[in-house]
């Protein structure tokens, strides 16, 4: 999972601070790694690394990223390994000075890195499915028929449009994407299926002329002072020229929207509205529904007080509260500088970051029977040690609620989840999940509810989902069972700490 952006400005202005002000409000949706690249006439800047935003960038790297286009990354590792060298964007100076920076997962990148070493012609120096993406896009741009002015080679929209349409033939998979070409502008495209989410907006400025921008989720866009102008549909790719001339073509012959469900659940901002969705609604409708499952399985539930997991549990938590006609009260205190964890390789890392980043509050649970709210259970490792910190603190009993349905598959369409078989819930029934945890009972959200949970709260705008990782069914439908194989062998900790140690690859085009 990752957060990308793509600003162009008026001639004479600096897209670098907006930059970097645009990343920070994406931060949680990457935290491994943070970069920009700017185009400043025909010259591009570049600084990436490891780290959050404001551990990569110094003033001295501010300094040299003057443009009035660019594009910025921050990421979390699902393809390819946690190198800084993998930081993102990602440049190619052929057939056009070009930088790119992807959002998703290519689940045909072992074909296309095969296509684009040996027919492409194209060199690749990364291990990442994003720099693929790249080249693809070059490529296809390459083949076209550029015309000819006064002897140069200028790159018309169609054709532009046209590279996208041949990439998209080619692709497989989830891609957000924004690019800046140098003496021409910044591209923005979708997979056909949108399944990660893309957003364009703009503001006046001073000279009356438009900024343009474009990101993962619209709180960025607001952070930034825009006026929303919408979502980048489902296989369309939208194009702002130099003088901020805006073109956009949808450029698949049979697009459907088939946005991922865990975007409303978990990853993206509750102030952001995602597809015509507002995820803070999404979360209320959940704990509604969740509630009412609560309501139909256990009547007599017994729940003294609803408490939230958080931060993404406490919305639905507080409708589940409301609902139920129950006390709502905080009962952990959250350290905000300890990243997620069922990201996090290796168990023994997760579980001692559990203990850093919750401190429950006593008197809050001593002699209560505490419902638990989570936004979902993966791992299992966090619930555990959360239930056990409410009994450390003196809960009568404990009990937890999801909301969402168990994880079951892996996503691969760009969260990073685990392999299946260290899904808490692989293979095992409910009554042995809540004794793993150590709940006195435990219930799910299904996913029909959760469903209708996010359609009601777009009032029906988007009315399907990719919920591969609840049900195993993925919307390409080109996922194979050697292929889901080699993406646990790939997810597992062992191999995610192995990788992480052993990767070499040497870092090129960057600043220090």
């Amino acid at each position: 999972m990752c957060g990308i952006i793509g600003i162009l400005a008026p001639e004479g202005a600096e897209v670098r601070q907006q930059l970097y002000d645009g990343l920070l409000v994406l931060q949680h949706r990457g935290q491994d790694a943070a970069g920009i690249v700017t185009c400043d006439k025909e010259r591009f800047h570049q600084r990436k690394s490891n780290g959050m935003v404001n551990d990569v960038f110094r003033q001295h790297h501010m300094d040299t990223l003057g443009g009035k286009m660019g594009i910025g990354h921050v990421r979390y590792p699902t393809a390819g390994s946690s190198s800084s060298a993998e930081a993102q964007p990602f440049y190619t100076n052929s057939p056009y000075g070009m930088a790119l920076a992807h959002n998703g997962n290519l689940t045909n990148a072992r074909e296309l890195l095969h296509e684009v070493i040996h027919h492409d012609r194209r060199h690749v120096n990364t291990n990442s499915d994003s720099e693929i993406l790249l080249n693809i896009l070059a490529s296809e741009l390459g083949r076209t028929h550029a015309t000819q002015i006064d002897g140069e080679l200028y790159l018309d929209c169609e054709d532009l449009f046209d590279a996208i349409e041949r990439l998209n033939s080619r692709v497989n998979g989830s891609y957000a994407a924004v690019s800046v070409l140098s003496g021409y502008g910044i591209l923005a495209f979708r997979d056909p299926f949108g399944i990660r989410p893309l957003i364009h907006g703009s503001k006046k400025e001073d000279n009356g002329k438009e900024t343009h921008v474009f990101a993962s989720e619209s709180v960025a866009l607001t952070a930034l002072g825009c006026e929303i102008i919408g979502d980048v549909g489902p296989g369309e790719a939208v194009f702002v020229d130099e003088n901020g001339r805006v073109r956009r073509r949808t450029c698949h012959p049979s697009p459907v929207m088939n946005p991922c469900i865990f975007e409303q659940v978990y990853f993206a901002r509750p102030d952001s509205v995602i597809d015509g969705i507002s995820v803070y609604e999404s979360r209320i409708k959940m704990g509604e529904k969740l509630a009412n499952r609560i309501m139909q399985q256990r009547p007599d539930h017994g729940i003294d007080v609803v408490m939230p997991i958080p931060d993404s549990g406490r919305i639905s938590a507080m409708e589940v509260a409301r609902t139920l006609g129950l006390e709502y009260r905080e009962g952990f205190v959250k350290n905000r500088y300890v990243g997620r964890t069922f990201i996090m390789p290796g168990q023994a890392i997760r579980q001692d970051s559990v203990r850093k980043k919750l401190n429950p509050i006593p008197h809050e649970f001593a002699g209560k029977r505490v419902l638990l709210v989570d936004d979902s259970i993966v791992r299992g490792n966090t619930s555990k040690k959360i239930v056990q910190l409410a009994r450390d603190v003196g809960a009568k009993e404990v009990f937890f609620a999801s909301a969402a349905p168990p994880v079951l598959h892996p996503n691969v369409y760009g969260i990073d989840m685990p392999a299946k078989e260290e899904y808490i819930a692989h293979n095992q029934t409910n009554e042995e999940i809540t004794q793993a945890i150590g709940a006195d009972w435990l219930i799910y959200q299904s996913l029909e509810d959760l469903e209708e949970a996010v359609i009601e709260a777009g009032k029906g705008v988007v009315t399907q989902f990719d919920s591969s990782c609840f049900t195993g069914e993925y919307v390409c439908g080109t996922i194979s069972a050697e292929y889901l194989s080699s993406v646990g062998m790939a997810r597992n900790d062992e191999a995610k700490i192995n990788k992480n140690s052993t990767d070499e690859t040497i870092e090129i085009h960057n600043k220090e």
